[in-house]
This record gives structure tokens, sequence and C-alpha cells, in this order.
């Protein structure tokens, strides 16, 4: 049928996203870094994604398309209500491809990690590295989730990592020792702003409470959708 849709101009797009959150349907993502009407049928040519272009890539024209479709559209967003952790689903439709080899060296970002291991279950308790460390106990999705993780939280920073949800036992007991153990300079806490996420929170608090030291610390939270909250 021929009906009103979305046109984006890739020359103009910047990626920004903005489309994509407008968007409740989930008809745009982002594709190669740019936005991308990634199905006709999810689109219901109202237009909301237009306000929310900075660059105004984002036009109405008329074509063939297949019809918008409610339905699917409601089923889709049902599947991504909840994952399968419990935690609340995400629309964030980005689609990411390997680069090509003229454009690979363009990508690549040196890793910020200082030490190894990184896990909080795996860690020893003593280790030259936590010498006045900063360190950094971070949600292991949270890495995921915010884009610059590497340069703004690892950076001159050592990294411990975990998921109250799925690991086994509680982290208080093995974080106390490292502090009581170790000469720790601050404590940056990472988590993302699901409720079980709180899990490792928790357990930075009750570890620097049962430690006796006093010891800087602070807690930043990640929204799904790869923002920094707070």
């Amino acid at each position: 049928m021929i009906r009103k849709i979305i046109q984006i101009d890739g020359s103009t797009c910047n990626g920004c996203g903005a489309c994509v959150t407008a968007c409740h349907e989930g008809a745009i993502g982002i594709v190669d870094g740019k936005a991308k009407l990634l199905r006709d049928d999810y689109c219901d040519g109202l237009g909301d994604c237009l306000p929310a272009c900075p660059t105004g890539a984002i036009t109405f024209e008329e074509r063939e398309a297949a019809a918008y479709d409610e339905a699917a559209v409601k089923a889709a967003q049902k599947r991504e209500d909840k994952l399968p952790c419990g935690c609340p689903g995400t629309q964030s439709r980005h689609i990411h491809r390997e680069p090509n080899a003229a454009s690979a060296e363009k990508v690549v970002q040196e890793s910020m990690l200082a030490q190894w291991p990184v896990q909080i279950k795996l860690a020893p308790v003593h280790a030259p590295y936590f010498d006045k460390a900063q360190l950094l106990i971070a949600a292991d999705c949270t890495a995921y989730a915010y884009a610059d993780f590497h340069n703004r939280y690892m950076s001159n920073r050592i990294s411990l990592i975990g998921c109250p949800k799925l690991d086994e036992g509680d982290y208080a007991e093995k974080l106390t020792r490292i502090f009581e153990a170790n000469d720790i300079k601050s404590v940056t806490v990472v988590r993302m702003e699901v409720p079980c996420c709180g899990g490792i929170e928790s357990a930075v608090k009750r570890a620097l409470q049962a430690s006796g030291k006093w010891i800087p610390w602070q807690v930043v939270t990640i929204s799904t959708s790869g923002k920094i909250l707070d």
C-alpha cells in the first residue's frame, strides 16, 4: 500500500539515538552508527521521532510500505518487558557490524584493565596492586551498558566485578578482608538501575563498615539504556 512513512537521511544523521528513544513502536534502530528504519510495519507514521532529531535527518515520504501492524508491535514489546533474570528489558535497538579492514584501526580502543583476575570471587585478598589503589567495584553488566566504561571508570583504577543475582554467596566477607588487608584509597561502585544490582552496593557498604576503616566511596548508577543516572 502507498502510505506516509518516515525516511532517514544517513548523510545528516549523527547517530545520537534520540529517535530510537522517541519511537515507542521500536521501528528505528542504530545500524553502524546511523539511525535506520528497521521495519515498515512498526512505523505508525505519526512522526514522534521527528522533533527528537537534532539534525533534521528525519522527514516524511509517501511510498509503497507494509501497513502499520499494532499487534506485532505490542507482541514485540511484551517479549522485551522482562528478561529471564527478572530485570526489566530495554529497547535500545543498537546493531553493530564488524568494521572492514579500512576502518578497523579507528574503532580499536586500548583496554584500561590494570590487573587480573577481575571477578570478586577470584581476586586475591593480598596483592601488590591493591596498595594505595583507587578501587572500582562494578556490576558486570555496567561495562556492556555504558559505552565509555573503560575510559571513565577503569582508567587508573583496580577493577573488581560481579553479579549479585547470579553469583552464589555474599561479597561482603571477601571485600571486608580486602579492605582490611590493603591500603585502599577510595572505592567507586558502579551498578545498574535494576533492583538486583542493589546487592553489590549493599555488600560494599557492609564491608566498609566491617573493616573499621574510613575509605571514601561513591555509587554511580547506569540505566538500562546506557545513561548515567547519578
